[in-house]
């Protein structure tokens, strides 16, 4: 397989997958302002998915178009992260899965602003200008979580009790990643991760939260393996294209 396909694909469905699971909160926000930012989040990480399918769609130049590769694959050829495709639940879960996703898109694509490849560079350029957003929209809702109201606090400590386990699996790599990072392609998520621990630990001082102390991680992230949720979120996103095929808006 083509690591360059392959790296656009992870790239592609983390985005493709955390704005299918964001857009279920339009119009259930809280307040109307919080329903429409979040609902421009996931148009945001809808816009960026697309930017990369188009261009996997050209690098495998297999006659599959961009659609092809967001709807029609097989569970197991899907390569988001297992951290996109977990619940919403609560607001305060959904606050910290954006705080993490957007913590983690910074700096890939503040590291791929500088790839050699320019195609990937371009892309991430004009992507860094929306997760910038993300990050102090949901940092902000973070910090007034956690030094809100008691019950405020005990949701937001649930939810990093219920996933933060999952964090890691966001730097997980897919085959061939390592020859891109050899090329200056792509960024080595190991230093990635260094780099998440240090601005999350200092955040989560400036919120007033304790940091998860728990070394575990969920593994498997990016082999095609999912969590029992991913099941539920394909059927919805490719009940049209299966049930009327080649069908068009």
């Amino acid at each position: 397989m083509n690591p360059l396909y392959n790296y656009l694909l992870k790239l592609a469905d983390d985005s493709f997958i955390m704005g299918q699971r964001l857009s279920a909160w339009c119009g259930e926000g809280p307040y109307l302002e919080e329903d429409i930012a979040l609902t421009n989040i996931a148009l945001d990480e809808l816009g960026q998915a697309n930017n990369f399918y188009v261009y996997a769609s050209r690098v495998i130049d297999n006659g599959k178009s961009e659609d092809d590769l967001a709807f029609l694959r097989y569970e197991h050829e899907y390569l988001n992260a297992h951290w996109t495709e977990l619940p919403n639940e609560d607001y305060a879960q959904t606050i910290l899965k954006v705080y993490v996703f957007a913590t983690y898109q910074k700096l890939m694509y503040e590291a791929l602003s500088n790839s050699a490849n320019e195609e990937l560079s371009a892309i991430a350029q004009k992507s860094l200008k929306e997760v910038r957003y993300h990050y102090t929209h949901a940092a902000s809702w973070m910090k007034i979580f956690a030094q809100g109201t008691k019950e405020s606090k005990a949701r937001l400590v649930k939810a990093i009790e219920n996933i933060w386990e999952y964090t890691k699996g966001l730097f997980a790599k897919t085959e061939g990643e390592d020859d891109l990072v050899a090329l200056n392609i792509a960024p080595n998520t190991d230093a990635l991760y260094e780099e998440f621990l240090a601005i999350t630990q200092k955040d989560f001082a400036d919120f007033k939260l304790e940091y998860p102390t728990n070394s575990f991680m969920q593994p498997k992230s990016r082999t095609g393996y999912h969590t029992e949720y991913f099941g539920y979120i394909l059927c919805e996103l490719q009940y049209m294209q299966r049930a009327y095929p080649g069908c068009t808006w």
